[in-house]
């Protein structure tokens, strides 16, 4: 038998549910979903052991770049089998808005707002969020970015099975053996009382077996 073709990284990494290990964040009309890194560079290892990841320091050993009119900036590379990717994010606060180190005002329709200076914490986080985007780049939770709830092969794989059982359902409409049954099964599947097959499964074995009407007691004529 020929053996099956490898996966590419990329295609390994794109395929796996990170839905578990995400949290959503909002803040006004924008919601955000970040990957948990440590959970990342797991399964990442897990698969390649010999993946790495530099962060970019500067001269004094900074992890960040810094323009006084426009913030900081993070830096972090991805080797995998021997493939580098480069990632870059600012520094954001909760609004992802530019942080600086001092704080600055801006305008919008409900007034003036502000951003906070910039503490170790935030670039701390910036690194890590900076190095799972970058692992993106090699298809681990790359959905996510698209705004997608799940990637492409769990979405396939969820479809065939609902269609899987629900022609076991229809099947077992089919195969029903009175009404009960038939009333029964359609009571059961209320997912699918809008789909056409089901329904039209369902009105064939109700003519089949249709309502039995009572019969109307016969008037006997008094002799």
């Amino acid at each position: 038998m020929a053996n099956e073709q490898k996966k590419s990284v990329f295609e390994t990494l794109n395929a796996i549910d990170c839905s578990e290990h995400t949290e959503k964040k909002k803040n006004g009309q924008v919601e955000l979903t970040y990957l948990s890194w440590p959970w990342a560079w797991a399964e990442v290892k897990k698969r390649y052991p010999d993946a790495d990841y530099t962060i970019y320091k500067d001269e004094q050993k900074r992890p960040y770049i810094e323009d006084p009119d426009y913030g900081l900036m993070c830096y972090t590379t991805v080797t995998i089998n021997g493939q580098t990717h480069e990632m870059w994010l600012p520094v954001m606060d909760s609004a992802n808005k530019a942080m600086r180190r001092v704080p600055y005002k801006y305008q919008t329709r409900s007034g003036e707002k502000t951003v906070e200076a910039v503490t170790m914490f935030d670039i701390n986080k910036t690194v890590m969020r900076c190095l799972v985007k970058n692992l993106a780049m090699f298809g681990l939770g790359l959905y996510i970015y698209a705004g997608e709830d799940l990637p492409e092969d769990v979405v396939k794989e969820k479809a065939q099975a609902a269609a899987d059982a629900k022609t076991k359902v229809v099947e077992a409409v089919k195969a029903a053996k009175n009404r009960k049954e038939v009333i029964n099964l359609w009571n059961a599947h209320k997912d699918l009382q809008a789909d056409v097959q089901f329904k039209t499964a369902i009105m064939e074995m109700s003519k089949k077996y249709p309502e039995q009407k009572p019969q109307q007691p016969t008037n006997q004529q008094q002799q």
